[in-house]
């Protein structure tokens, strides 16, 4: 079984996830299911298989945490001592050299990948692109655009 790779805090996200999954989303399911089945004939009532729709996705979402969270690895990258190379968990600021414009990401498993909050996934192509290179490195990734050229600025761990 392969073990899937997640910082402390996307390891503590997906727990609360599942706990509010659990404690919260599952029992309004239910007693919306139970609503739905008090208004009778359950062939054409709307209502009953929209909840009954819900529950499924929920229970799935649910399988699929306690089997992530249970297979995961936690990685500290603070214990990594990687020096000022990327590694796992590493904040990196990029410096685009066309642009001139400057980007912070966090280097982070594919679960917790999330371009809004600007972790981006080791497997991705500026994760693979960074992955072992050092401040002062510049990088060459293949993006949907054509090819893009960075210059790392910082590398950190918290």
């Amino acid at each position: 079984m392969q073990r899937t790779p997640l910082t402390q805090v996307g390891a503590d996200r997906l727990r609360e996830e599942l706990e509010h999954l659990k404690k919260v989303v599952r029992p309004q399911i239910i007693e919306a299911i139970a609503e739905a089945r008090a208004h009778g004939d359950l062939k054409e009532n709307a209502e009953y298989h929209a909840a009954r729709e819900q529950q499924g996705f929920t229970e799935g979402r649910i399988q699929e945490l306690e089997g992530t969270l249970s297979s995961a690895q936690i990685i500290d990258p603070s214990k990594l001592n990687p020096g000022d190379r990327v590694v796992f968990g590493a904040y990196v600021l990029l410096a685009d050299l066309e642009s001139g414009e400057e980007t912070r990401y966090q280097l982070v498993g594919e679960l917790e990948a999330d371009i809004k909050e600007k972790r981006i996934s080791i497997t991705s192509p500026i994760g693979k692109a960074l992955v072992g290179k050092s401040e002062g490195d510049e990088v060459q990734v293949q993006a949907p655009g054509g090819l893009r050229e960075y210059e790392i600025v910082t590398v950190e761990y918290h």
